[in-house]
């Protein structure tokens, strides 16, 4: 009987497949891992179901797409509250916040929605107060926006046919049409704004933190009040915003 070797046994080949679905740009289907993988099409599909059983691997919104799955994705979120992985992150987040003086948060998207992922609080007594692990709807949030605006058209696509485009201020864009239209703007400058759009009073803006293949992975953000801020004056941090968020990079 042959022994497995390194490249060749049950788990190096599960974590190949793993490692594709998660970290390839576009979602991927068990057909393209067929094609990139020198693994007989039965036991892709037994792996691939084995992956989905534990979690680690779930279908997109088509039945077809493979994505990180709820326990990898807990997993990972894991990695990156590891306390000596968080030091790099905080110092980038608190320099920013001690410089403009209002709430920084760094955000993940999780399935259909924003998690607000780590934040620094400002000290001023009006503020809007969103811990850690709150999950904000994709449609009416500077973040939700740019995650949208900067993923792959077909999921995004996907994604506004099953999103229930829920009014939460009179500002809200509850029309597909016409959040597609501002999605477009927001690919095209890499920014996007939460004019009163998911809280009244409170506004927001939001750069992407990119991972090394120029694929979003974050968005760093700052919101205030609408009585100390306007959209025009937060946007004037942008230029600071996208260097902390190039900083940033290397710390996710």
């Amino acid at each position: 009987m042959s022994k497995d070797t390194p490249t060749n046994s049950t788990l190096f080949r599960a974590l190949g497949l793993l490692e594709e679905i998660v970290t390839t740009q576009h979602a991927v289907s068990a057909a393209d891992l067929e094609k990139r993988f020198d693994i007989p099409k039965p036991t892709v599909h037994r792996l691939l179901k084995q992956l989905e059983e534990q979690q680690l691997i779930s279908r997109d919104l088509d039945g077809r797409h493979l994505l990180p799955g709820p326990r990898f994705r807990r997993m990972s979120l894991g990695a990156l509250a590891n306390e000596g992985l968080k030091v790099p992150r905080r110092v980038l987040l608190e320099r920013l916040a001690k410089e403009v003086g209002e709430t920084c948060n760094l955000t993940l998207l999780d399935g259909h929605e924003v998690m607000y992922y780590d934040r620094v609080e400002t000290n001023w007594p009006v503020r809007i107060q969103l811990a850690p692990g709150s999950r904000l709807p994709l449609h009416c949030t500077a973040s939700g926006k740019l995650f949208l605006a900067l993923m792959p058209l077909h999921r995004r696509r996907a994604l506004l046919t099953h999103l229930a485009l829920e009014a939460h201020t009179p500002c809200t864009l509850t029309s597909r049409a016409t959040l597609e239209e501002a999605l477009d703007t927001v690919a095209r400058n890499q920014l996007s704004t939460d004019d009163e759009e998911f809280i009244q009073g409170m506004v927001a803006i939001a750069v992407p933190v990119f991972d090394e293949v120029g694929q979003i992975q974050a968005t760093l953000a700052i919101h205030a009040p609408r009585l100390r801020h306007s959209i025009d004056s937060l946007l004037e941090w942008a230029p600071l915003m996208r260097q902390i968020a190039t900083e940033l990079e290397g710390t996710l």
